[in-house]
């Protein structure tokens, strides 16, 4: 492992993934990828007493399934980096508490995935863990109630509003046969003064635009260099801005997708601008981009999930929205 310009590590034993697994509710089994999940539920409380309980539990599931289909057992690994979107992590804490595993709680918003995979490559490369696992979620109920308004306040949702994905979505990497996890490039806090709770999108497209410049800079490659650039949970509002972002530097996306255009039907589902949450780059990556590559279908991606670092509180006192993004570039075997 070594540094690679002033922004990406090159990893030079790369990491792999053994073993991966997505699950979705009732909305993510009705969307364009519901056969990319391994497991959907169609109740919303997946049979727990709390929104909040259930989002543990599609930790929980993820995680396990993940850690199977790797072929190990829980005792197996070295360590997981997890987080979610609510407070304290609490999704991720009460989640994995009975697994037994050494526990690294990680905040990044909907980045997390991007946050979890790149430190769990940094603990294989280093030999600090054999198996180390990454996991994530998000839950439309749980981050209506804390970042918006309750669900049964009924309020109307603007159009640049993005749709909470109620999924998890779990990766275990170490030493074998999978997907390599080749380059990783850690984002920069940017902040373009966007306050608009309803609008991530157009607060996390310029951290995207900055981290997808960055490591074109450090790699000396661009769009071209790979079969297709996968962004996380912009939206069709967030999508546009990169783009324009991007072009006005001088760089061009025609092989792009967002994970927050995939996971849903705009047209039939009524999600506004697109999916959002940590769970939705999650579910996406484990589930739909890592079974094409496992299908031979994509060989070289970058898959770069973005967050909005902002809470109710900053919100609150006025505080603008800084947006930021981590990359990663996988590559098929």
């Amino acid at each position: 492992m070594k540094r690679l310009g002033k922004y990406t590590i090159l990893f030079e034993r790369c990491p792999r993934i053994l073993g991966h697994a997505a699950v979705g509710g009732k909305k993510e089994a009705e969307g364009p990828l519901a056969r990319d999940f391994d497991q959907t539920f169609l109740d919303s409380y997946l049979a727990q007493e709390s929104w909040e309980k259930a989002e543990s539990m599609l930790q929980t599931e993820a995680a396990t399934l993940a850690i199977r289909k790797a072929g190990l057992e829980k005792s197996d690994i070295s360590m997981i980096f997890a987080g979610d979107l609510l407070n304290q992590c609490i999704s991720s804490t009460f989640g994995l508490r009975e697994m037994d595993i050494p526990f690294l709680g990680q905040y990044g918003a909907c980045s997390t995935m991007a946050q979890t995979l790149l430190m769990a490559s940094i603990a294989v490369e280093s030999g600090a863990a054999n198996y180390a696992c990454a996991v994530t979620s998000s839950h439309f109920c749980t981050a209506e109630r804390q970042f918006r308004t309750p669900l049964e306040y009924g309020s109307q949702r603007t159009p640049t509003a993005q749709w909470t994905a109620t999924a998890s979505g779990s990766a275990v990497l170490g030493y074998g046969k999978g997907v390599r996890v080749h380059h990783a490039t850690v984002g920069r806090i940017k902040d373009f003064g966007v306050t608009d709770v309803a609008n991530m999108g157009a607060a996390m497209a310029p951290a995207a635009a900055q981290t997808l410049l960055d490591f074109f800079a450090d790699t000396a490659t661009g769009p071209a260099d790979y079969d297709r650039i996968y962004t996380g949970d912009l939206g069709a509002v967030g999508t546009a801005l990169l783009r324009d972002l991007l072009a006005e530097n001088g760089v061009h996306l025609e092989n792009h997708d967002d994970c927050g255009l995939l996971l849903y039907d705009r047209e039939t589902q009524d999600v506004h601008a697109g999916g959002s949450g940590c769970g939705c780059s999650a579910s996406v990556l484990c589930g739909h981009i890592l079974n094409r590559m496992a299908r031979g279908e994509l060989r070289s991606i970058l898959f770069m999930a973005t967050g909005a670092l902002m809470s109710t509180t900053s919100s609150q006192q006025g505080e603008s929205i800084p947006g930021i993004a981590h990359l990663l570039h996988l590559q098929a075997e």
